[in-house]
C-alpha cells in the first residue's frame, strides 16, 4: 500500500471494510442457520421451567424463644458482615426507634436486612435499613 501521493506527503489510509454480523436465512442454502436459543436442561418427571420450592425463604415453622433478651450496649454501627451468620436463625433486633422483636432474617444485604419479623402470634414479612439497627442477638 502506498501511502505517498506524488508530493511525498503522507496520506492517511482508507477507512477498513467493518466485519458485518451474518444475517440468517433459514431458508437458503449457504446462510448461516439460526442459532438456537437456551434452554434449561430437563428433569425426569418435572415440566420445564419449573424450580423447586425454596423452604428456606419462608418463615420458621415454630415460634420464637418465649424470653426477651437483655440489651448489650452498642457503640458502633451494625455492619453486615457482622449479622449475616444470624440468616436463618432467630435473632433479636433492638431498632434506633426504641422498637425490638424477634426475627427470622433471610437476607442480609449490604444496606439492608430482611426475613420474617413475629408480630404477636405470628410471622410477617419485614425489611429495614442496617442504619437502623441499634444491637441484635442471635439464637
Amino acid at each position: 500500500m502506498d501511502y505517498y501521493d506524488d508530493t511525498k506527503k503522507r496520506q492517511r489510509p482508507g477507512p477498513r471494510p467493518r466485519p458485518r454480523p451474518p444475517y440468517y436465512n433459514n431458508n437458503e442454502p449457504g446462510y448461516p442457520q439460526m442459532p438456537p436459543f437456551f434452554s434449561p436442561p430437563q428433569v425426569p418427571g418435572r415440566p420445564p421451567y419449573t424450580q423447586a420450592p425454596s423452604s428456606s425463604s419462608g418463615p420458621p415453622s415454630n415460634p420464637p424463644p418465649a424470653f426477651l433478651p437483655q440489651q448489650s450496649p452498642s457503640l458502633y454501627m451494625i455492619d453486615p458482615g457482622a449479622i449475616r451468620p444470624c440468616t436463618f436463625q432467630f435473632v433479636y433486633l433492638w431498632l434506633e426507634d426504641g422498637r425490638s422483636f424477634w426475627a427470622w432474617l433471610t437476607f442480609v444485604g449490604r444496606r439492608s436486612v430482611a426475613g420474617w419479623r413475629w408480630f404477636g402470634n405470628r410471622w410477617i414479612y419485614f425489611g429495614t435499613d442496617i442504619d437502623n439497627i441499634s444491637s441484635f442477638v442471635c439464637y
